[in-house]
């Protein structure tokens, strides 16, 4: 038995196509554990809690831990995979590298306290799954599911030249942003077109501040992201980045929105001539699984300066169709305009609704409308901020009547 568990670990070590597995905490501890048959009791102890501590931390079944990892592992094979191609090399060992983690998967504690001779320990759960034919059903579907950090992450940052994850995203969804209903339309209709394959429209949101385009963004985005949808934010002062980020991006099979937050120029930069290339398709940036999707708080980019306007009538024209041009270069232009009294109460009423915060139609306009006079205007956002509020001065576990 001690020798089966060295052969287990030796098959370990010799992974080739799934050779990241050995960088996973709880893979190493399992190697560990294979080895520590000829160690002191206490240490085949200590070698055996530490793994079974580390597995029970996300669940008791040491299939489903492995394979997690083995699925979402970025390797040879599935970038070769999602690009459409195959390579019979390629393919066999990774084919013999399954049919092992497939044995694996099945290592039982029960077993594995035998073969140390341990007693009473826990033991974790083994659920028997083919490693070959659930792989390759993966594949099937990697335009969905991804691979590497995108299996697991919907929203990145670009540092370095490369695309980190948000730790801690923006979870909002559809369902909690009221009103704009039409404009928002839009915005998924196009996404959809962008994860079917259609030509899809790079986009601009504008208008009013806290009228909700960051957050309609980010919510197409968690809505969408089990059919393929992710986001890359990238600051103004990235935008030189975006060709290289694009070809990193270009061959990957899911679907990325390039998300430029609050976006404006106060005149003729490097940063707005790139993103005018960008916009209008040029060789180094265009790939089909790419939108550009950009929010501002004015309808033109590139803003006017006194000093631009020269003295004469030609120079005018010419500086106000440049300022226009980049705007006119998104497909798709959105307006969230400041809404009005109606408006503004039917956002509020739909928030305290979903808050459970109960209140007379006639004290709820008259409160809403006093809170927004008291914050900077009726918005979205200050509908927000007004039910928050309200929860805040509620007695606790009880709501406003």
């Amino acid at each position: 038995m001690e020798n089966r568990l060295e052969e287990l670990n030796l098959k370990l070590h010799s992974l080739v196509i799934f050779r990241g597995l050995l960088e996973d905490e709880g893979i190493n501890l399992l190697s560990r554990l294979l080895e520590s048959a000829g160690l002191p009791l206490l240490s085949r102890t200590d070698a055996y809690a530490a793994f079974a501590a580390r597995l029970f931390g996300e669940g008791p079944d040491f299939t489903a831990y492995l394979w997690d990892r083995t699925a979402a592992l970025e390797n040879p094979y599935v970038k070769l995979r999602a690009e459409g191609r195959d390579d019979a090399a390629l393919r066999r060992c990774a084919e013999d590298e399954l049919r092992f983690l497939t044995e694996l998967s099945g290592f039982a504690g029960e077993r594995a306290q035998r073969a140390l001779g341990l007693s009473g320990l826990p033991v974790w759960e083994n659920t028997p799954m083919d490693f070959v034919a659930a792989y390759e059903a993966r594949m099937a579907d990697i335009g969905r599911t991804g691979y590497g950090v995108y299996a697991k992450h919907n929203m990145f940052l670009v540092k370095d030249g490369s695309l980190r994850p948000v730790v801690f995203p923006d979870p909002v969804r559809l369902c909690d942003l009221k009103g704009y209903e039409r404009e928002r339309g839009q915005v998924v209709e196009n996404t959809l077109a962008l994860l079917r394959g259609r030509p899809a429209a790079n986009a601009l949101l504008y208008g009013d501040a806290g009228t909700g385009k960051s957050s309609t963004v980010k919510a197409v985005v968690n809505e969408y992201a089990g059919e393929g949808l992710r986001l890359a934010e990238i600051r103004k002062d990235q935008i030189l980045e975006i060709p290289a980020v694009a070809e990193q991006l270009s061959r990957n099979p899911l679907k990325f929105i390039l998300f430029l937050d609050d976006l404006s120029f106060t005149g003729q930069t490097e940063e707005a001539g790139v993103l005018k290339a960008i916009l209008e398709g040029s060789a180094s940036a265009k790939a089909q699984n790419i939108a550009v999707y950009a929010t501002s708080n004015r309808r033109h980019l590139i803003g006017e300066r006194f000093s631009d306007r020269g003295d004469d009538d030609i120079h005018r024209n010419e500086t106000m169709e440049e300022q226009a041009s980049l705007s006119e270069r998104f497909g798709l232009r959105v307006n969230f305009g400041k809404p009005d009294k109606a408006q503004y109460l039917r956002i509020v009423e739909g928030i305290l609704e979903d808050r459970g915060i109960r209140m007379g139609q006639e004290e709820r306009a008259l409160r809403a409308e006093r809170y927004a006079l008291e914050h900077g205007g009726r918005s979205p956002r200050v509908a927000r901020q007004f039910a928050e509020h309200l929860m805040s001065k509620a007695p606790c576990g009880r709501n406003e009547q």
